[in-house]
Formats: structure tokens, sequence, C-alpha cells
């Protein structure tokens, strides 16, 4: 649903509200009150067939006695009756609704049975939307809309607030009075039953007033969708998140390392930085993030300049910094030329710069414009500490003017009571965020930091490393299937590898010995030295039995190793089905690495994938890395980046480092493997040996969900992101008989797409793109490449092969989240135009927006572009040019 029908609720005209009272510890009274005392210009209802007047005003007995519909309904009513009433303002055309009353699936009970009876409501009426049941209202301070009963709205602002948490609500609006903090949105979502994180993300990113969220959220749903909407706005605004409950209890029963590892919380860290949110750890800095986001830029960097007037509290700021990886500016010569000629001979001579306990108005003026000015410095720290000779006020006014004209962030940091309050409601209302205590300013500082580090690495170009698979991927699924109908739940270390080999990840081959002659016999054939473990679909950790026995280099320990490894399982685990030992060669490599990589099946984020020390130390060290699949080869190089163990991998103190590349190629296999089977819901491979050469697995454990089997979900549902839809992949002959591929684009491809540009024409740039194209950036690129396949599509023609592949021209569709309409944009280089690509590929998009079910496309055509404007009204678009404009907008209509 997304944004559809949204502006009613946080834009309406009018508003109901539906048991409005005289009562004045009611619900319906406060809410009554908080919308007639806000600055709401629309009208506003009581409905309450108890009262004819409430409040002095009119009230209605019921929504159909309304002078017209409303477009927004508050409902504060016992939850028995609410079901009825929702349906009663269906009837009367009243299609936005908020639910205040509590009693739904919260209470458990009767109250499930309500908030069903509810849903099956909303199924009558698709055009009502529904924020609630049991929240707190929302608030839109641009529209002067309190529809809510917290107190005082808080005034207008940039930031948009999502909570699940009403109680919060309250305590981060009497913060934002005290800090004069604004909020472009305020939103308390309840039980969700209707409207979603999800989806007032999609609405936010349209509204012009937000140019940042904050999040308070207790658990995700609809987690695709979120993950889509939040990627979509941090690719140019931040989103602050602070998720509760981090120590859920679960994934106890986890059948593999990879399961006991990657708890819940984790997950949620993983998703969250794919989706470019920054996460924060307690409300403190939630609050001062959100003043942080209300008033300033995002730093370039994190370089922070310190000034301060007393040596301690700088090196405080400093430590913090330091400690949360952030950077103290070097402070350029002329910085320092310029600081030297105007602060007293003691000053501290470089970063951070004191300005000495002595210093005055001016002297704060001059080190702030100074370090401002130096293209070295991210962000500045000003902090005062009240001494004798200091004016706090005086202070803070040459603070607000030395920022006028500069547009890095700046943030202070009064210390102090009484004395320093003039200056911090100076700072405060000039829109510079004050905290108590260095600390704090340099933690809200580096979160802003890391939404650009996050930003800058999901959206960094990966090397194109391409996987071409030359197996048939349908006789495998016929072959998947078979292993399948056995019934088994855990694969053998043997099948396990052989599904592991078909994905042309390296294995060391391992045999089934039933016998401790057997197990000699494949040992003098592989060759000395051996390994053997215990062969059981029982045992998962097989160093808990005992059941591993390494460099065995001759039949004699063989046998010996044979004997033990079955006398210690059916000791230590009684019930286990032992059918034997798996024999394998021991690879012997000095230089080797043990790892772990596997995947496992989140409840709320699907598949998630791990990589992390392996081996008996594995869950003991917790060195590990999470993302959720697919990975490109820049995702899975940056989970082997952000292991502990990297400098080890890399080579360190004369050792050799392993084989990245391969490494890298290994995880994004076990990526293309784990999304192309849903029925996996574990997957261990441990230990996957690194070495200078190659990386291979030495043991692995497969677990199946045969519930999936019996009930297929749609394709790639187990996924929280949309993997590459290689369904839409197709070879062409042209009219003249060239040959073209037809394909999505990927991240890789972003030299083929700056190539394609310098092959156009700045005239043909100028319609594509409305405007004089000046340059091909990387930044601009990320808005091509770098797409979210639920929502957005970009067609490349390719024609070529191998390295001599080039792209001649790209079709583009930009959905909305509810995929009911899509904008189109098609552009060809020069060299190719006359071929019939731009009718080719527009063609291909259409037949896309068919499957997708879009309602509506637009395109809009420079009015000079006479060959596409025929294009296009060859195709049934309906063509009309806005007065003075010089370009025609083109809409075609599809069949729902």
């Amino acid at each position: 649903m997304a944004m559809h029908g949204l502006h009613r609720i946080f834009a309406p005209s009018s508003v109901a509200v539906i048991g409005a009272s005289e009562r004045e510890t009611s619900v319906g009274r406060t809410v009554l009150r908080n919308l007639c005392s806000s600055q709401f210009a629309g009208e506003v209802w009581s409905v309450n067939p108890k009262h004819s007047h409430v409040d002095g005003r009119p009230c209605y007995a019921t929504v159909s006695d309304l002078p017209r519909p409303a477009d927004l309904a508050v409902i504060c009513i016992p939850a028995a009756s609410v079901p009825e009433l929702v349906r009663d303002c269906g009837r009367a055309g009243i299609f936005g609704i908020i639910i205040i009353s509590a009693g739904f699936r919260e209470a458990g009970g009767e109250g499930l049975r309500l908030e069903q009876e509810l849903a099956g409501v909303l199924r009558e009426f698709p055009e009502m939307r529904i924020v609630g049941p049991n929240c707190l209202g929302i608030m839109s301070p641009h529209h002067g809309l309190n529809a809510s009963f917290a107190g005082d709205a808080p005034a207008p602002g940039n930031v948009a607030f999502i909570s699940q948490s009403g109680a919060l609500c309250t305590s981060v609006l009497d913060w934002a009075q005290q800090e004069n903090v604004g909020f472009s949105h305020f939103v308390s979502v309840g039980n969700m039953l209707d409207v979603s994180v999800a989806d007032l993300i999609d609405y936010f990113a349209s509204d012009g007033h937000t140019t940042s969220i904050i999040l308070y959220v207790e658990s995700i749903n609809e987690t695709r969708q979120f993950l889509s909407a939040a990627r979509a706005f941090t690719k140019t605004r931040p989103i602050i998140a602070y998720k509760a409950g981090r120590f859920t209890e679960s994934a106890q029963a986890a059948a593999s390392h990879t399961g006991a590892m990657a708890g819940v919380d984790s997950v949620y860290e993983a998703a969250m930085v794919r989706a470019g949110i920054v996460r924060v750890f307690d409300i403190d800095e939630l609050f001062n993030c959100a003043e942080l986001l209300s008033r300033q830029k995002t730093p370039a960097g994190p370089r922070l300049a310190i000034v301060t007037n007393a040596g301690g509290p700088g090196v405080m700021a400093s430590d913090c910094l330091l400690e949360r990886h952030g950077k103290l500016a070097r402070l350029s010569e002329k910085t320092l030329d310029t600081l030297d000629s105007h602060l007293p001979p003691a000053w501290s001579g470089g970063n951070p710069v004191d300005v000495l306990g002595d210093a005055g108005a001016e002297r704060f003026a001059v080190a702030v414009s100074a370090v401002m000015a130096d293209p070295q410095v991210d962000g500045v720290l000003v902090i005062l500490t009240p001494q004798a000779m200091t004016d706090a006020t005086a202070a803070a006014e040459a603070v607000v003017a030395a920022c006028r004209q500069q547009s890095k962030p700046v943030l202070a940091s009064w210390m102090g009571g009484n004395r320093v309050q003039s200056g911090v409601a100076r700072l405060n209302a000039a829109g510079i965020p004050t905290y108590h205590s260095p600390e704090k300013a340099v933690r809200a500082f580096m979160h802003l930091v890391a939404y650009a580090r996050n930003r800058e690495t999901l959206y960094e170009t990966p090397r194109e490393m391409p996987l071409e698979f030359p197996l048939d991927r349908s006789k495998l699924r016929a072959v998947f299937d078979t292993i399948l109908s056995e019934g088994h739940d855990i694969l053998s270390e043997t099948t396990s590898k052989a599904l592991l080999q078909a994905y042309e990840i390296p294995v060391s081959k391992a045999v089934v010995a039933r016998t401790a002659d057997d197990a000699v016999a494949y040992a003098d054939g592989f060759g000395y030295p051996v390994a053997l473990k215990v062969f059981s679909p029982d045992i998962t950790h097989k160093t808990d039995v005992a059941g591993v026995a390494l460099n065995l280099s001759s039949p004699a320990q063989v046998q010996a190793a044979f004997r033990q490894i079955l006398e210690q399982a059916a000791k230590l685990r009684p019930q286990a089905r032992v059918e034997g030992v798996t024999v394998q060669r021991m690879v012997v490599e000095p230089a080797s690495h043990e790892l772990i990589v596997g995947a496992k099946r989140d409840p709320v984020f699907g598949t998630v994938l791990l990589v992390g020390a392996g081996g008996i130390t594995a869950e003991l060290f917790h060195d590990r890395a999470l993302e959720l699949p697919p990975l490109s080869e820049r995702l899975a190089r940056r989970m082997l980046e952000s292991l502990k163990s990297w400098p080890l991998l890399c080579g360190y103190r004369g050792r050799p480092g392993v084989n990245i590349d391969r490494l890298t190629e290994v995880l994004m296999r076990v990526s293309y493997l784990v999304a192309d089977y849903p029925e996996i819901v574990e997957l261990d491979i441990n230990p996957l040996l690194a070495t200078p050469r190659d990386a291979i697995a030495l043991d692995a454990r497969i677990v199946l969900d045969h519930q999936t089997l019996l009930h297929p979900p749609r394709p790639y549902s187990h996924l929280a992101i949309r993997p590459y839809p290689e369904e839409y992949v197709r070879r062409v002959k042209l009219p003249d008989g060239g040959l073209v591929c037809l394909r999505p684009i990927r991240p890789e491809d972003e030299p083929q797409w700056h190539a394609l540009l310098a092959n156009s024409s700045p005239d043909t740039l100028r319609r594509r793109f409305r405007y004089m194209f000046r340059a091909s950036t990387h930044e601009l690129a990320t808005r091509f490449c770098f797409i979210d396949y639920d929502r957005e599509l970009a067609m490349v023609a390719e024609m070529g092969d191998g390295p001599e592949r080039h792209i001649v021209g790209v079709g583009r569709l930009i959905a909305d989240a509810d995929h009911q309409e899509a904008e189109y944009a098609v552009l060809v280089g020069d060299p190719w135009q006359g071929r019939g690509l731009g009718s080719l590929l527009t063609d291909y998009c259409l037949e896309i927006c068919r499957l997708w079910g879009v309602q509506l496309v637009t395109a809009q055509v420079a009015a000079d572009n006479a060959r596409m404007i025929g294009m296009f009204q060859r195709r049934g678009f309906e063509l009309t040019r806005p007065l003075e404009s010089d370009t025609v907008v083109a809409n075609l209509r599809l069949p729902s």
C-alpha cells in the first residue's frame, strides 16, 4: 500500500474526532482540544451520540451526519466498538483513520479477535488507511495538525520521528520543547495493522519538509518493504534508529555453529547497515542525534576541529573522538598562521585549539572562523567552561556570527548550569545543537559520520567478478528435490559437499567408511596423512564427542582412530545414529587460516550470511560478520574487511596472506546457493580453509525445511533484498541483424554507463536529462547503477562479448512503492541511434510494467525530440504540453 492515501492522514482538510467528550480526563476531549488549540486551518468536527455539543461545538451522532466526509477520523472509543465504527467510516467515505483506542492484540484473547475483525473491515475498503490501533496519534507541525492525545505539539522542523512506543513519544516531545527542536512529522505507529514503518519512510521521502528520520523500533514486519524504503531514503538523507529488545532470548536450539553465532540483534544490526541506517544504543544518543539532524548538515568526513577555553574538556572530546574512530583534523599551515597571529602565545598550537581560560568572545570568533575555513576540517566542536572571566552569552553570539556563512556542521558544549543557560538558549535559537558534555557532542557527530561512511561503502563500485554457472539449474533443482524427498532434515557431510561443489565451491573429497577396514582402504587410496570424522545425522558439533581425528599417517592409526571415534560417540551420545566415519585427505598448508562460512534463516529478515574465524574456536572469539544476500563483490569483501582477523588474512609479520579474491568469490557463490534454495534454513562450512592459493570447504552441513517443499514460497520471499532479476535477461536481434542483450543494470556496470554518456552528444544528454549535462560522476552513477530491483529497473542494451562488451542504450523504469505508477526514460548513445534500440527498450520495459501490474506509465520528452514523440504516439501514449513548457508529457494507461 505504501504512500497510497496517506495524504488524508498527514495533510487533511477536515478531521472528525469520534468519541469526543466533555469529560476532562477522556482521550477524546484531549484530542479535540489539541486539534482546536493548534494552528490547523481545516475543519474539526465532534462525533458522539451522547452529546449535542462538546466544548461549545456542535457534536454529531454518527459519521454519516457530518456535513461532508472528513479526510481524517481520529477514533477514541472502547475497542469493542471500533470495527463496526470503522466500517461506518468506510460507508460514509472517510478513508483516513487514526485509531488511538487500546485493547487489541496487545491485550491478547478478545483483543486479538477484534484486531482480526478490524483487518477484515480494512479489506472491504481498499482506499482506507489506518494508523494504529493502540497509538498516541500523529502530528504534522507544518500543517498545524496535532491529532494526538499528547501535550503541546513541537515546532515545525525537518526531522520526522516514528516510534513504536507511545510513552517514548511523550518524553521526546517534552525534551523537544526544552531544546527548541522541531519536527516535520511525529508519528506513534501502535500495532501497525495497516500503515507500517516502511509506508511512512516512503511517504516522508516525498515530503519536502523532511530531511532526516529518527526511528524507535521494537520489531520490524514486511522486512523487504522496510529495507527498500530505507535504502531509497538513505541514498540522500540519513535515518537514525534505536532498536529496543537487543537481548531477546532466541535461536538457542540452533543446529549449527552459524545458528548459534547469528543472534537476533546481530541480524538487525546487519540489516540496518545494509539499509544505510545509523543505529544508536541509548536514548540519550537518540535525542542528541535528533538535535544534530534538525539543525546541521551531514559532515563530509570524520575530521573534527575542537575549539575550547579549557584543556581538560578538549582532551575528553579528543579521547571520545579517537575511541569512535574519528579523526582530529590536521590544521593547515594557513590556519595555524591565522591562529598564531590572533591568539595569545600560550595557545595550544594545534587541534584541539585551546583559546585559554581568559578568552573573550573575540577569541572564540577568530578561532571558530579560522578552523571552519580550513578545507581539512569536516566539522567543529566548540567547548566552553564557565571560568571567572567567561561571558557565556557573548561567546555564544560570537560563535553564531562566525558560523553564519558556513555549511559545515557545528556543535557546542556549554558546560555548566545557570551561568551558561543564556548562551545555550542563544545557540539553540540559532540552530546550533548544544550538549551538556563534550562526549555527547562527539558521539552525535560520529553517528552522522557513520551514515556518510555506510552510504559511501554501499555505493562503492564493485569490481566486475562475473560468476558464470555452466550448470543446468533446472536439472540441479530436480536433483535437489530428490534429496528433499528422502526426508532427511540434516544433509550428511558428503551430500552437503556435493551441493557446494555443484556451485563450484572447492571441497575436500570425503567418503563414508562403515568399517575400520574400509577406512584403511580409503586412506590408502587418498594417500597419507588423512582425517577421520564421525558420520552421524544426529551429531552437529563433531568435536564435542571427540569425533575428529587429524593427521593420521598409517593404517594402524586409522584403525585405532576409527574404533575410538565410534566408542566415544556411543559413550557421549548414546541415542545418536552413528553410521561410520568419513575419510578425507588432510589439507596441509602452513600459511592457512580456518574460517567459518554459513547461512541461517532468520524469522524476521530471512536468510542471513555469516563469515568469521572458524574451527573449534568459532563460538569462543565471536569474530564474525553478517550480511544479507545477495552479495556483490564489494559487499563480500566488506564482510571480510570487518573481521578482527582481517590483518591476518592479508598477511602479517612476514606470513603470506590468503587469496582474498578466491575467498570473496566463495562468499558470493554461497550467496547464490542459498538464494536459489529457500529450503535451506541453515548452512555450515566449518572450517573453510583459506590459503594463499585457494579456499576449500573441509567440512559442511546443511539443514533443510521440508515444509517449504510442501508449500513452495513465491520466488525469493526468503530473502529481505530482491536479487538480480536474471529472468529479465533476453537476447534479441535488431532489424539490421545486429545482436543485442537486454538485461537489468548492475553496480558493476558503472564504467560502461560512464562510457555510454561519453558517447552521447550534449544534445542527446539534454533531451534525456532535461538539463545541460556537465559531467558524469560516481555520485550521479549511484542513482542509475545501484538500484532496488523491487521498485526500480534499468534495462541496458549491451553489444559485444567479453572485454569488448559495451552498453549502447538504457531504458529506465522507476515505480512507486505500490507499483501503481512508473516513470520511464530512455537513452541511446549517438553511434547506435537509428537502429531501433529505443523502440526495443521501450517495448520491453512496457512488457515489464504489465508484469508488475503498473497502471500508469509516464514519460517526459523534450518538445523538439520528434523521433521520441513519434515513438510514444505509435504506442498509444497521450501527449500533453503544459503552457510555456519545452517538455511534452506522455501518459499511457495500462489495463489492471
